[in-house]
C-alpha cells in the first residue's frame, strides 16, 4: 500500500514539474483531500495554463452570442489534471469517482467541471495529455 502511495506521489510530482517547467502553467496546486478533509480517490493538480486549452461546445455557443471568438480563446481558466501511468487501467467507475470528488473540492463553485486533463506518463518520463469529459459531449461547431 505504501509503495503504491509513493508511486502515485512520484506521478503527481512529475506531472506538476512538467506543467510548471515545460508548459508554463501558473498557480499550480496539488489536492489529496476534499474540502471536508475526506481523501480523494486520486491526487489531483489544478493550475492555470498560459492560454485557454479548450472551449466546451455549450460554452462556445453562449460565448459567441456576447464575445468575439479571439477574445474567448485566449482567456485561460483553471484546469483539473489527473496524473496516471501508462500501465494503469482505470475504469469508467474510477473516472466517475474522480469527477464526483471534484464537486467536494470546490464547494463555493456551483458548476461541476465538465472535463479534466488526463496526464499519462510513460516510463521514459514522456507526459501526454488527453481531455476526459464527464458524460457525452457533442462535436464542436466550426
Amino acid at each position: 500500500m505504501m509503495a503504491d502511495q509513493v508511486r502515485i506521489n512520484e506521478l503527481v510530482t512529475a506531472v506538476y514539474e512538467n506543467l510548471e517547467n515545460q508548459h508554463d502553467w501558473t498557480n499550480l496546486e496539488t489536492h489529496s483531500q476534499s474540502a471536508n478533509n475526506a481523501a480523494l480517490p486520486r491526487p489531483m493538480i489544478t493550475g492555470l495554463p498560459p492560454r485557454r486549452l479548450y472551449l466546451h461546445p455549450d460554452d462556445q455557443i453562449e460565448m459567441l452570442k456576447t464575445h468575439s471568438i479571439n477574445e474567448i480563446e485566449e482567456t485561460p481558466i483553471m484546469e483539473w489534471v489527473l496524473p496516471t501511468h501508462l500501465n494503469e487501467k482505470l475504469t469508467l467507475k474510477e473516472f466517475a469517482a474522480v469527477f464526483d470528488s471534484l464537486d467536494s473540492l470546490q464547494p463555493s463553485t456551483p458548476a461541476r467541471p465538465k472535463r479534466m486533463l488526463l496526464a499519462t506518463i510513460h516510463d521514459d518520463s514522456t507526459v501526454v495529455y488527453y481531455f476526459i469529459h464527464d458524460g457525452i459531449v457533442k462535436p464542436r461547431q466550426n
